[in-house]
């Protein structure tokens, strides 16, 4: 167990039962509401901010989660594997009285730089009075040995921009100030339409909840499906932070939310434009290399998810084919650009 959780420890295994065992996201209407992040102070160089130093904390993800591989994406192709450690929880959940995240894949099923073996225990140290699920992206900070950032949506951006100084020589610019305006608009939507669209379809309990997100959902697929007819990027010819966000719930669409979140209209594979784009990002480096198709089914279709009760008889998936994913896409013909990334010098 490391020094800074050593006290703490007796404090953190009776607090956890503090978190809640079923957690309120449902509305009245049978829609589903994500909860809010509970730690949102962002990274930065003013006191009030948190102080960006390399070695100082440690970035908790599943490769299940859309919300924590965004982050993992970002942090290998700017090169911040050095300057920020990676601890990984299992796509299973546990089988405890709450809803979890478990390091059951590391020796004696403790994560070996925090000394714990549930999410939970940071969540609570942190915040005794924490009562919401435990989620990933957290960074951990090392010094403190607490939660400090679980912002999922602007995760990525802190990386890209106050994170600048440790990137790697000649690292991409997925957020170039002069498209910030723009990227940051279309990723609200591809937030609430697409990335959370599916989570409102899949956790939906009532079938006019359903029938309204997965309208929602197919509308805003097919408008991307036709602005990816022209570019072969959503801006273009590089990549940038947008497309790191809609990249992993494509990923997760065939393999998890047709089958388990009945998102079923389309196939990804079904949308020329997208399936052909979502190819192109894949065969990139920091997509692919991090992309787990077996965690993924595994966590949707094996796993619990909001209701840590349910006991059904679970079958996972066969398929699809993932060497699919390695087929050739042809997207280079709409751009004539080797590569995909603007880089830093053109910054």
């Amino acid at each position: 167990m490391s020094e800074y959780n050593k006290d703490a420890s007796c404090e953190v295994r009776f607090n956890t039962s503090n978190a809640s065992k079923n957690p309120k996201e449902i509305s009245k209407d049978g829609s589903f509401k994500r909860q809010v992040n509970r730690f949102t102070t962002p990274f930065g160089s003013t006191k009030e901010e948190l102080p960006v130093e390399a070695g100082r904390y440690r970035l908790i993800w599943c490769p299940a989660c859309p919300w924590a591989h965004r982050s993992v994406i970002v942090r290998r192709i700017l090169g911040l594997e050095e300057a920020i450690s990676l601890g990984t929880v299992s796509p299973m959940r546990p089988r405890i009285d709450r809803v979890d995240w478990e390091f059951s894949l590391d020796e004696n099923r403790v994560d070996p730089v925090l000394g714990i073996q549930y999410l939970s225990e940071i969540y609570v140290k942190t915040d005794p009075d924490y009562m919401g699920r435990p989620t990933v992206p957290v960074m951990i900070d090392l010094k403190k040995g607490e939660a400090v950032q679980n912002d999922y949506f602007r995760l990525t951006n802190y990386f890209e921009v106050e994170w600048a100084r440790f990137h790697k020589r000649n690292a991409p610019n997925l957020y170039p100030l002069e498209l910030r305006e723009e990227i940051d608009a279309l990723s609200d939507v591809i937030f609430h339409e697409v990335n959370n669209g599916v989570y409102k379809c899949g956790f939906a309990q009532s079938q006019e909840a359903y029938e309204a997100a997965y309208d929602v959902l197919f509308n805003r697929l097919d408008l991307l499906e036709e602005r990816l007819a022209t570019r072969r990027f959503l801006f273009g010819d590089y990549i940038t932070d947008s497309d790191v966000r809609l990249y992993t719930t494509l990923a997760r669409f065939d393999a998890a939310y047709v089958t388990a979140f009945n998102t079923n209209r389309n196939l990804l594979r079904e949308f020329p434009n997208l399936w052909g784009y979502a190819r192109d990002l894949y065969q990139t480096s920091g997509f692919g290399d991090t992309t787990n198709f077996d965690a993924i089914k595994r966590h949707y279709h094996l796993s619990i998810t909001i209701n840590p009760d349910k006991e059904d008889v679970k079958i996972l998936p066969k398929g699809p084919d993932e060497s699919e994913w390695n087929t050739p896409h042809n997207r280079q013909s709409l751009s004539g650009k080797e590569d995909k990334f603007l880089r830093e010098s053109a910054r």
